[in-house]
């Protein structure tokens, strides 16, 4: 058995480095990557002559040491490159906006032009004062509550 790993071994590095390597370009989280890695550590150290439980040694202190010490800051700083420009909901909390039909009254739901163009249902936050907010006043969306903007009157200065 010693001597098939000795004569082959160099061919079970490879199956295993493409199997990692395959392994990661579906998972894409430098995991198995690594693993690779300390598996060309352990291929490496075989054609060097080092016998089969040496090779395992070595690949497995390899892998483990780019696991612990190179993945982290890797995985870092690929994923500080995301935009940064918010989206969605996101991108409507904080907006302002101007009242179109009156907010209050009977059901409490009127509606609201946000500044970017959008046209709202809305409703009072339950933080504020539960009045009528006329037409034409200005708001700020607080949150979004399913198809609902929950806004809050903008005060107006006094000169």
């Amino acid at each position: 058995m010693d001597d098939f790993i000795a004569s082959y071994g160099w061919i079970i590095w490879l199956v295993l480095i493409l199997l990692f390597l395959t392994i990661e370009i579906m998972t894409l989280e430098l995991t198995f990557l690594m693993i690779a890695v300390g598996s060309i550590g352990g291929l490496v150290a075989g054609l060097f002559g080092a016998p089969w439980w040496l090779q395992l040694i070595v690949a497995a202190i390899l892998a483990v040491l780019l696991l612990t010490v190179i993945r982290p800051p890797l995985l870092r700083r690929l994923r500080s490159g995301g935009d940064p420009a918010r989206s969605n909901v996101d991108a409507l909390l904080g907006l302002d906006g101007t009242v179109v039909a009156s907010i209050g009254g009977e059901f409490g739901i009127g509606q609201v032009k946000l500044a970017n163009g959008e046209t709202w249902t809305a409703r009072l936050s339950p933080i504020t004062e539960q009045r009528t907010v006329a037409a034409g006043e200005r708001v700020l969306v607080t949150s979004i509550d399913g198809a609902t903007a929950v806004i809050v009157p903008v005060e107006r200065v006094q000169p």
